[in-house]
């Protein structure tokens, strides 16, 4: 799922160019100390005892990925996952919130003496008010009491640039904003983030430690870490500033052969980087008979690739869940998870440790959508995975409510504020549909605010589909009322602060932008622009590529677009970049530099609703869909 980046905002500036390449030979040295064999009570070295062990270790591996910093539940749809019963119907259930996350994991690691914790990437980034606003140090304050053992960067890690993320890493106050809690100073994450295949163009070496080694009782399990090589493609030109990505699989498998030399021969990839299952559900079961190809997308022909010296991949990014097996180069089956994302689900997963080899067995691995199913025993066994729900049904963790109250009361006074007023849901994330009713709204915001002459003179504005993270949710939370947009639920939608662009692109650029939807790097999974009101046209999924746009449908209030007319037209400034495969958009000129899409998204709340006359859903009639 590409997003805008998270630019920084108004007050958050300084994070730019200048501060690059300057810290990024930090970074090599941001692992934590003690990170290698870290135990939490259920890691550490501890040795061998007065008995001898027996020959297999059944290791629990409990994995997540994606949070983006949700650390209250999330609502809407985004607080949802999907459970097929037992009679084959579907069914929604909430999930999800840090404080039931870390009960599920503080449970299903009681029993359990060899147990890790790991995370897929993009554990910050896109974030609700209440992290984002602080720059996630309250998600990586959570990350530490969940005894989080090591997470691979993803590319939201990126965000706010290598200066930040190393500052994510060390700790350390925020360069302007200094430090939230008078006394109190951000002691950074106390879990090593890992991004093999992230390289500093001054130095060629990872940003980041490539890899780490968990050891307990003389279990070894080593634990590469990369994020997806397209990271440069849905990331701001300044988050990736002096940064070089590197193929996944080269990289996987160059770190797994030195780790062999290194005597570890157990491996797990942590990858940020995902694949479409071929079910919804949770607790869909990938590798049932006639399921067929259960999962689809970019990690198939990764995980292909991969040597088959590394075990078990850990994957994210596309926000999916799914357990399923796919063969590595040597035919064996290979399992491959994903938890979905913002805490909805974890997934445990066995791998029985043989002590005489110092390997997985994985004769003949098994993967299990089916909830709850596991494995134990001293026998050598099949390694077996499931994704379990975060449920709100069971005791939150105490420290966790107490953790999101601190928080809360430093951010109430902006994120309380209300800035205007819905009649019903008005879905963004949450929504199916190729054009999306938060996406129309979002765009008129934009085309309203820049309009004006002064402002920019646009006709029209476009919204990437992956900035929109959320649903604006009429149901009331907290203490504001049925209806209420609240400041915090507006940033919540647009979290990235983008600051918002207009140029000249002419006809035929628009209409390439359009095509640009639907083919190239976006025509496996296209990504449906957002328009602004005057804008129609027809989308013909039944053809492919470019040709599913009918070009001669393409209007502009009534008119058909001309090609060799010059346009004036609002994007926020990851679009204007080129970004998510948009190279049309990012030949624009005559820039413009507007006001942020956020203050843009407010004012059109504040200036089209009251209390008694909210907005109601836009009504979607912009692009017409042929199936």
């Amino acid at each position: 799922m590409s997003a805008t980046p998270q630019k920084n905002r108004a007050s958050r500036r300084v994070l730019a160019a200048a501060a690059g390449l300057a810290t990024v030979g930090a970074l090599v040295a941001a692992m934590p100390a003690g990170a290698h064999g870290r135990g939490h009570g259920h890691g550490g070295d501890h040795g061998h005892g007065h008995h001898t062990p027996a020959r297999t270790v059944d290791v629990q591996l409990l994995s997540f990925n994606d949070l983006h910093g949700n650390l209250e539940p999330p609502a809407g749809s985004a607080g949802t996952v999907t459970e097929t019963q037992a009679d084959g119907t579907t069914k929604a259930i909430p999930a999800g919130g840090v404080e039931y996350l870390a009960s599920s994991l503080r449970t299903a690691r009681k029993g359990h003496p060899y147990s890790i914790t790991a995370a897929g990437g993009d554990m910050v980034g896109a974030s609700p008010l209440l992290s984002g606003l602080f720059h996630d140090e309250p998600t990586i304050e959570a990350l530490n009491k969940i005894d989080l053992d090591v997470t691979s960067v993803g590319n939201h890690e990126f965000d706010e640039g290598a200066t930040e993320l190393a500052r994510l890493q060390n700790g350390g106050c925020h360069p302007v904003e200094g430090c939230y809690e008078k006394g109190k100073k951000f002691p950074g994450a106390d879990f090593p983030y890992l991004a093999a295949n992230v390289t500093s163009e001054k130095t060629g070496k990872p940003i980041l430690k490539p890899y780490t080694v968990w050891k307990k009782n003389g279990v070894k399990i080593g634990f590469i870490g990369v994020t997806l090589e397209g990271t440069p493609n849905i990331v701001t030109a300044n988050g990736v500033k002096g940064l070089k990505f590197h193929d996944e699989v080269e990289t996987i498998n160059k770190y797994a052969k030195e780790l062999d030399r290194q005597g570890v021969k157990s491996i797990v990839a942590l990858i940020h980087e995902g694949g479409l299952p071929a079910s919804a559900s949770y607790n869909y079961d990938c590798d049932s008979p006639g399921a067929g190809d259960g999962i689809s997308g970019p990690i198939t022909d990764i995980a292909k690739g991969i040597t088959p010296k590394v075990d078990a991949l850990v994957t994210g990014h596309t926000h999916q869940a799914y357990v399923c097996t796919i063969p590595d180069p040597a035919g064996n089956p290979r399992l491959v998870t994903s938890a979905a994302s913002f805490g909805r689900l974890y997934t445990d997963t066995t791998l029985t440790y043989d002590r005489r080899t110092g390997d997985i067995v994985r004769t003949a691995v098994k993967g299990s959508g089916k909830h709850g199913s596991k494995h134990h025993g001293s026998q050598p066994s099949n390694p077996v995975s499931a994704n379990h729900l975060v449920s709100r049904d069971q005791k939150p963790a105490k420290d966790m409510t107490d953790l999101i109250a601190r928080w809360n009361t430093l951010a109430a006074p902006i994120s309380n504020r209300p800035q205007g007023y819905i009649s019903a849901d008005i879905n963004g994330r949450g929504s199916t549909a190729p054009e999306k009713p938060l996406g129309d709204l979002i765009a008129d915001a934009q085309l309203e605010g820049l309009a004006p002459a002064d402002k920019g003179g646009a006709v029209v504005a476009f919204m990437n589909p992956g900035g929109i993270r959320a649903d604006l949710v009429y149901k009331a939370s907290g203490s504001e009322g049925d209806g209420v947009v609240t400041y915090g639920e507006s940033f919540t939608v647009q979290p990235f602060t983008n600051m918002m662009n207009v140029v000249d692109l002419t006809g035929a650029q628009l209409i390439s932008a359009l095509q640009q939807q639907v083919s190239g790097s976006n025509e496996a999974s296209p990504k449906i622009l957002q328009v602004s009101k005057g804008l129609t046209y027809t989308l013909d999924m039944t053809k492919s590529g470019a040709d599913r746009v009918v070009t001669d449908t393409i209007k502009l209030n009534g008119e058909a677009i001309d090609p060799a007319k010059t346009y004036r037209v609002a994007m926020n400034e990851f679009l204007a970049g080129g970004g998510d495969g948009f190279a049309a958009l990012g030949e624009g000129t005559n820039k413009l530099v507007g006001a942020s899409d956020l203050d843009l998204f407010n004012a059109y709340l504040a200036a089209h609703s009251t209390a008694s006359s909210p907005l109601a859903p836009p009504a979607t009639d912009r692009i017409t869909v042929v199936q």
